[in-house]
């Protein structure tokens, strides 16, 4: 439960609240205005609609200030509070950085548990929510294997596949759900004991959403280009060709992540999905230790806990030198290019491949593909 918001978190809420949770109205306002809090004056609505802002946006600002509409607004803000444990927004230190590359992120995230899970090395599996019994298994067992070396399970608590995944890596301590509802909802509703053994095993359960936000359609393949984005890579388990878990896989292409299939029988409808992908270019896999092997990653990560911080949340990392503190913030452990890092620290060409070339002989980065990334928490 939280105790008070920031300013600046009620401004994103406000805002929020007012277009739907739609991410084109609200990054177009938040572009347009320097101080977000002078895009709510009453004289703003003209603004609004020269931004190109929809209609029934526009409808709900020029409502906003009659006491009905303040008082949902009022009750929107204690449900926050009554059910988050955490608020991070796109420009916190402690916001995910591996979402912050893309420009669909949602700008606002509602937590329960351990806020520090979001930044661990994560891979996702996901697939049918009516495996067969084989795929369960699978899913289960693929789970087991890469939490137990470390890295945290992403799903989305559905039923099926999401479910075994979560179930299995509860074994370690190491998963997180994204939910396409608010927090005040459980979707399956017979999966609030799955979420309250998440958040008893130090997990965290997320949405981009609003509390009283019912389990609509559109609502997961939202929450699913989240999943994604959180994760190294995209498993998918079993899924057949009308799984929705292929709008996952699509969607990870899309962000340039390393997608997995696991094949099946030839002739079972439960795993054409997977095949599909496979000849669509996913990577075959049917060991665990082949996702470990195709993400490249250095074995300090696999039996870490806990990945690095913001150096606002935390004590500097041991061994990191002070003039490379800041370079070192930037890194995640998803890659960035040399061009992103410029963009970020505003170093020129020359100071930033310096240091870069300190932090990998450091043992603090890698350069993999063309990107650095993080290759232990400096701990």
């Amino acid at each position: 439960m939280l105790n008070s918001l920031s300013a600046l978190q009620l401004d994103y809420i406000r805002l929020w609240f007012l277009v739907q949770h739609s991410l084109s109205s609200f990054n177009k306002i938040r572009q347009y205005y320097p101080s977000l809090k002078h895009a709510f004056n009453a004289d703003q609505c003209a603004t609004w609609e020269k931004l190109g802002i929809h209609k029934n946006h526009l409808q709900r600002f020029q409502n906003f200030q009659s006491e009905a509409e303040q008082q949902k607004f009022q009750h929107c803000l204690r449900q926050i509070e009554q059910y988050s444990d955490f608020i991070l927004i796109d420009c916190d230190p402690s916001y995910p950085p591996q979402l912050l590359p893309y420009s669909d992120r949602p700008p606002i995230l509602f937590g329960q548990g351990n806020e520090q899970t979001l930044l661990q090395a994560q891979i996702a599996i996901v697939g049918s929510r009516k495996p067969s019994p084989h795929g369960k298994q699978v899913a289960y067992d693929f789970a087991y294997f890469l939490s137990e070396q470390g890295f945290y399970i992403n799903s989305g608590l559905a039923q099926g596949i999401d479910e075994a995944a979560h179930q299995a890596a509860l074994k370690h301590q190491r998963t997180l759900a994204v939910m396409g509802t608010g927090l005040d909802q459980t979707y399956p509703a017979q999966h609030r004991s799955l979420r309250d053994e998440i958040l008893k095993s130090d997990g965290a359960v997320i949405t981009e959403f609003l509390p009283q936000t019912p389990p609509l359609q559109h609502n997961f393949p939202r929450r699913n280009r989240i999943v994604s984005g959180l994760s190294l890579g995209v498993i998918v388990a079993e899924a057949t060709l009308k799984s929705g878990s292929l709008i996952t896989a699509k969607i990870a292409a899309e962000q340039g992540k390393n997608i997995f299939a696991i094949p099946g029988h030839i002739y079972s409808e439960f795993h054409q999905g997977c095949h599909q992908l496979i000849r669509e270019g996913a990577i075959l896999i049917d060991h665990p230790q082949q996702v470990v092997e195709d993400l490249a990653l250095p074995v300090q990560w696999q039996a870490q806990n806990t990945a690095s911080v913001q150096a606002e949340k935390i004590p500097e990392p041991l061994n990191v030198p002070d003039h490379l503190q800041a370079l070192y913030q930037q890194l995640d452990w998803t890659g960035q290019t040399l061009d992103q890092l410029a963009h970020l620290t505003q170093l020129d060409t020359a100071a930033l491949t310096s240091q870069l070339m300190e932090l990998e002989l450091l043992g603090l980065t890698l350069q993999q593909a063309g990107c650095y990334l993080r290759c232990r928490s400096g701990k």
